[in-house]
């Protein structure tokens, strides 16, 4: 499965300013097979450690921070020499040992020429509780996501296909493939981005092992709130990560802490939200009151929608059965427009959007809003089927004249009186 990640791992290892590299990420995002196949494949030979499996590992971080005693020590620990340059030695679950987060401090001023990646599933998490001594402006950091949908193609050997979709979305030009494209679209909405899912899908194009993986995943997010937070914390965690179907069931999405239990008050809930978005299972997408730049500087953060990383994993989360999906069932009407918003709010976050969403006194509401590369304010409305009349895009095309919208739906891609069509298989655009 290649990932677009890739190609920024080569341009941290040809970079002459390089610094070691945290790897963020869900549990079973791919991050640790990323980093061995870019070091198998880019370098002379790569060394693996688990700090979580081995005290022996975590001790060498304990003596000192000297670059080079514990390179020579883990370099007798793997049974490999590490090279300058040309080995690549991998940190796995990081957030284990302290000690280990704080020596990338001293490689980077002391020897940057050892190239080090970094990762944890939990380091998010591990940071904010333990109050980690964090190597401030002495690493780089990239974050993992599940795969997104072109990268599903790729994995599933539609290769051209995603090349067309990418040409007809710069053309804003109608696409012969429409309905091929939507079908596999549909398969993605079940299987999702998780690597793992992906696996069996390629292998047994059976759904039933999809779906049994990801509870595995699902329930693996669940093992970690046990392990990683006290007793009373993991309960408070647990019932607000199982209260996102009935939170994205409603009609306008929002947030509501009635809904993971009655009377439930937000001082009880901000720490558990706080660690699902460390640990990288939830995307919270927070309101913004006026779509100005820069848009960060009109939060509303009593206000937010929450939205599961992976579609897969919400779908296996609702156990909705794929065939209600692939044939479009009516049954599926009900919650079509909630996965709808999940797969657009997944897919705009792994193509590096911050996504917010803008409200007008209850009036008028767009699904999404991203400020682009560029600085300009581009409104997302989003639409789970062809019916695609909404008088909210209006009123904030009035109110804030942008530059251009994006209505994504099932349709095929077009632009009229400034309107940009984007068919749901093409939000990785």
């Amino acid at each position: 499965m290649e990932r677009k990640l890739l190609k920024r791992l080569v341009a941290w290892k040809d970079s002459k300013n390089r610094a070691p590299l945290l790897l963020y990420g869900a549990r079973q995002v791919g991050k640790t097979y990323l980093a061995l196949d870019f070091g198998k494949r880019y370098y002379k030979n790569c060394v693996y450690f688990n700090l979580e499996d081995s005290f022996e590992i975590s001790s060498i971080f304990e003596r000192d921070f000297d670059p080079e005693r514990i390179v020579r020590e883990l370099s007798v620990k793997s049974g490999q020499n590490i090279f300058k340059n040309d080995t690549l030695i991998i940190l796995d679950e990081i957030q284990s040992c302290e000690r280990a987060l704080t020596s990338l401090k001293y490689f980077c001023e002391k020897s940057p020429e050892y190239h080090i990646i970094a990762a944890g599933s939990l380091l998010g998490v591990a940071l904010n509780r333990e109050k980690y001594s964090f190597p401030v402006g002495k690493v780089e950091i990239l974050t993992l996501y599940p795969l997104d949908f072109e990268e599903f193609l790729h994995a599933t050997g539609n290769i051209d296909m995603s090349v067309l979709i990418r040409e007809k979305y710069s053309e804003n030009s109608e696409f012969s493939l429409h309905k091929t494209a939507m079908d596999l679209y549909k398969k993605y909405l079940i299987v999702g981005g998780m690597p793992r899912a992906v696996l069996e899908y390629i292998e047994k194009q059976d759904y039933n092992y999809i779906i049994a993986s990801q509870k595995n995943i699902n329930d693996s997010y669940l093992a970690d709130m046990a392990k990683y937070a006290t007793p009373h914390e993991t309960t408070k965690i647990m019932a607000a990560f199982n209260s996102i179907p009935a939170q994205l069931a409603k009609d306008n999405r929002k947030f509501q802490y009635k809904v993971i239990k009655s009377g439930a008050r937000s001082y009880d809930y901000e720490t558990p939200l706080d660690w699902l978005k460390s640990s990288g299972i939830i995307i919270k997408c927070v309101k913004v009151n006026e779509a100005k730049l820069p848009l960060l500087a009109f939060v509303d953060n009593a206000s937010f929608k929450v939205y599961m990383l992976d579609p897969g994993l919400l779908n296996s989360k609702l156990a909705i059965p794929p065939s209600i999906i692939l044939s479009d069932n009516p049954s599926f009407n009900n919650f079509k427009g909630a996965i709808t918003e999940n797969y657009v709010a997944s897919a705009l976050l792994n193509s590096g959007n911050i996504p917010y969403y803008w409200e007008s006194q209850g009036k008028a509401e767009i699904d999404f809003v991203i400020q682009d590369k560029n600085g300009a304010i581009i409104p997302i409305e989003v639409k789970s089927a062809n019916n695609v009349k909404a008088k909210s895009l209006s009123v904030f095309i009035s109110k804030y004249k942008p530059d251009y919208s994006i209505r994504i739906s099932s349709k095929n891609f077009g632009f009229e009186n400034g309107i940009k069509s984007v068919p749901l298989y093409a939000v990785f655009c």
